[in-house]
């Protein structure tokens, strides 16, 4: 995606950049929690969460960090005893969950302004 289509959000709906800026924020404090290490301070305000792009140079840095979060988790469950994973099914659920609903928001966004290929995805 172009930094433009990133930032492209209809009325007062988030754009894929600002979705995903959200979702790199709690797959990073999840991550942080799960390795027991202290995660980023949090105002509690999940607005705060949803930052937009300020320029492609941040919306390039976004989509690394999604990458990287992602590929932390990947890493970390596949190294996880299963004691571990079992007093976390819980929360990973939940993640997967959160994951998969931005996900299809963020589908949705690009269908919208037509920037989806359906031949390159669903259609």
């Amino acid at each position: 995606m172009t930094f433009e289509q990133a930032a492209w959000h209809q009325g007062d709906n988030h754009s894929v950049a600002q979705l995903v800026n959200h979702l790199t924020f709690w797959n990073s404090q999840q991550l942080a929690k799960f390795r027991g290490e202290k995660p980023a301070a949090f105002s509690g305000n999940n607005e705060e969460t949803f930052s937009p792009p300020k320029d492609k140079a941040s919306w390039d840095a976004a989509v690394k960090a999604m990458e990287d979060v992602m590929t932390a988790w990947e890493k970390a469950v596949e190294s996880a005893d299963d004691a571990k994973l079992q007093g976390w099914y819980g929360t990973i659920a939940h993640i997967s969950t959160h994951n998969a609903y931005h996900t299809g928001q963020i589908l949705y966004v690009r269908k919208l302004q037509g920037a989806w290929d359906a031949a390159k995805g669903v259609q």
